[in-house]
């Protein structure tokens, strides 16, 4: 068997459940500080979890979807809303919006290395390859805000959300060519997305906006 050929999936897959986790914690939060009933975040926690993936799986016309694939993700997603969901009752912790975020960042990261990959396998151009990473990083999380009445923060708090997606998923074609294996260089990508969103959230970096009149 040859061992990169392996590792590969094994990787991109343990990526994927890694950035579902983390996205579906996001929701949670995100629920939680709505007040949203017990079926309300456990709604949201599923489409920030499976927004993404699912919306690359149908453009690139992957069936079943990921999370059908792997129906685990969906008991474990329910798992963890539950679980978070009593021990921030139990505990009186008030989700805020920051604590979101930091979650948010780690799953944008994952989810947009395995994306890009994943297109990137199917023999996709280099820019459908990147839009996949960026659909599949920021399309749950703008599902999440919608639900929970919010316009979508990736599209207005002016802080690099799907520009640092786009960066990350260049960087992962970059190395692609410069014959860097798919396995580092997955990690490379989630590892500098993931960098650069929280870099930006901590030096407060904003792109340009409108002008107040």
């Amino acid at each position: 068997m040859n061992t990169v050929s392996f590792w590969e999936p094994w990787l991109r897959h343990v990526l994927e459940l890694a950035a579902t986790l983390a996205f579906a914690l996001s929701g949670v939060l995100e629920g939680a500080r709505k007040k949203l009933d017990p079926v309300g975040v456990c709604v949201v926690a599923f489409l920030a979890a499976f927004g993404g993936g699912t919306l690359r799986d149908l453009l690139l016309d992957q069936r079943p979807f990921f999370w059908v694939r792997h129906v685990g993700y969906v008991w474990g997603i329910l798992g963890l809303s539950l679980a978070a969901l009593l021990l921030l009752r139990q505990r009186h912790f008030e989700p805020t919006e920051r604590a979101i975020q930091w979650p948010d960042a780690i799953g944008l990261g994952l989810f947009t290395s395995v994306g890009v990959d994943m297109a990137n396998d199917l023999g996709m151009p280099g820019l459908v390859s990147v839009m996949m990473g960026v659909i599949t990083g920021v399309f749950g999380g703008v599902l999440r805000d919608i639900v929970c009445n919010e316009i979508p923060k990736a599209f207005h708090d002016h802080r690099p959300y799907a520009v640092c997606a786009f960066a990350g998923g260049w960087l992962y074609l970059g190395l692609v060519q410069a014959q860097v294996p798919e396995s580092p260089a997955l990690m490379l990508c989630a590892l500098c997305t993931a960098g650069f969103r929280g870099l930006a959230l901590w030096r407060d970096w904003q792109l340009p906006g409108w002008r107040r009149l």
